[in-house]
C-alpha cells in the first residue's frame, strides 16, 4: 500500500519554512533544494509522523501558491501533542483562529485555522480516556 503525502506550494518558501518551524514545531527533514533562480524547488518537512513537501511557486510547471481570495480547497489535518500551545503560537504569529480549540468528540480536542501562506490546517490532539 502506498502513502499520500501532501505536496504544497508557497509564495515564499523561505519564511513558510520558518513560520512551519517556529509555530507548528516541525523539522526540516529533507533540506531545501534551491534552484539557480533562488526559488526552493523541493523541501520536506514534518510534525511527528505528519510529513509534508513543499516548493515555491513555479509558473512554468503549473505550480502557484492557493488563492486566499477564495475559499481553501483542501484541508490539511495534523494530529499534535498538544492543540491549545499550538493554537497559542499560532495566535502568536498573528493568525486568528477559525474554530477552536474545543473539544469535539470522537475526533478530539481540535482547531482550524489558515496558515499565512493561505493553507488551511485542522489540528487534532486525541481525547484521553477518563
Amino acid at each position: 500500500m502506498g502513502e499520500l503525502t501532501p505536496y504544497i506550494c508557497v509564495a515564499d518558501a523561505r519564511r513558510s519554512i520558518e513560520w512551519y518551524v517556529d509555530v507548528l514545531g516541525a523539522q526540516v527533514v529533507f533540506e531545501p533544494i534551491v534552484m539557480d533562480d533562488g526559488r526552493i524547488g523541493h523541501v520536506e518537512l514534518a510534525v511527528g509522523d505528519g510529513r509534508w513537501m513543499m516548493s515555491d511557486e513555479f509558473a512554468s510547471a503549473g505550480v502557484a501558491a492557493p488563492d486566499t481570495s477564495r475559499g481553501a480547497a483542501i484541508s490539511l489535518h495534523l494530529e499534535v501533542d498538544d492543540v491549545d500551545a499550538v493554537c497559542e503560537r499560532v495566535v502568536g504569529s498573528g493568525v486568528t483562529l477559525d474554530r477552536g480549540p474545543e473539544d469535539s468528540p470522537p475526533a478530539g480536542r481540535v482547531a482550524v485555522f489558515r496558515d499565512p501562506f493561505g493553507h488551511r490546517w485542522f489540528v487534532n490532539q486525541p481525547l484521553t480516556a477518563t
